[in-house]
């Protein structure tokens, strides 16, 4: 029979648990949003050694296992850089160099998406390059790439246990730490599910309404 007395009074590590889970993705999904952006830059450059370390690297990331590069980041990128990271911003920059490469691909296909011809008729009006990106392409590709974007984010929620294996105490670490306390593991995980799958539904419902305004702000 299931018993969820002792796991509940385990709630306040719970949600503690949920809170650095969120922490580490979200600052994981903006700052890949950030490598994602510098590699699609690096695609378009005209330099092609720009363009082959960007290729290369996209490739490399999505071939490999993101929990080797976990691993490559917390425990083999200190002794090749002399950095000693803590476990938390090992973890977050670990996701936002993986989801880096994801969004590099997803803005690339957004970029496909605006008509060529709206850059070159903001250049021709003499606009500079920094003006075109951020106020013609920029503002569409991310409406454009919204959805799949958030996706990604989802996607570094449901990864982010994988952090566990190097001491980041996040929602599914403390279900494992409650259930080594209580010896109530199927209590332990339901509620870790349960949690996770609020944290979603949620994001979902917040992008349905996001996706909302900004459709009707382009009407």
């Amino acid at each position: 029979m299931f018993d969820f007395t002792e796991t509940l009074d385990q709630l306040p590590l719970f949600l503690e648990g949920a809170l650095v889970t969120l922490g580490v993705s979200l600052l994981g999904a903006l700052m890949g949003i950030g490598v994602g952006l510098a590699l699609v830059f690096m695609r378009r450059a005209r330099l092609g050694a720009l363009r082959g370390v960007a290729i290369v690297y996209i490739s490399f990331v999505r071939g490999t296992p993101l929990l080797v590069q976990i691993f490559f980041v917390y425990y083999a990128l200190p002794g090749l850089t002399g950095i000693d990271l803590p476990a938390f911003a090992a973890g977050v920059l670990a996701l936002s160099l993986n989801s880096g490469a994801f969004v590099a691909e997803i803005l690339r296909g957004g970029l496909s998406a605006i008509p060529r011809g709206q850059a070159e008729a903001a250049r021709a009006l003499g606009l500079r390059p920094t003006v075109v990106w951020g106020k013609v392409i920029l503002p569409q590709l991310f409406y454009i790439t919204l959805p799949p974007l958030v996706n990604e984010f989802t996607m570094l929620v449901k990864a982010s246990p994988l952090l566990a294996v190097i001491t980041v105490v996040e929602l599914t670490r403390t279900a494992q730490n409650v259930m080594n306390v209580t010896y109530r593991p199927v209590e332990a995980f339901l509620l870790a599910a349960v949690l996770y799958f609020v944290m979603l539904f949620v994001l979902s419902a917040l992008t349905r309404r996001v996706e909302g305004w900004a459709e009707a702000y382009r009407t």
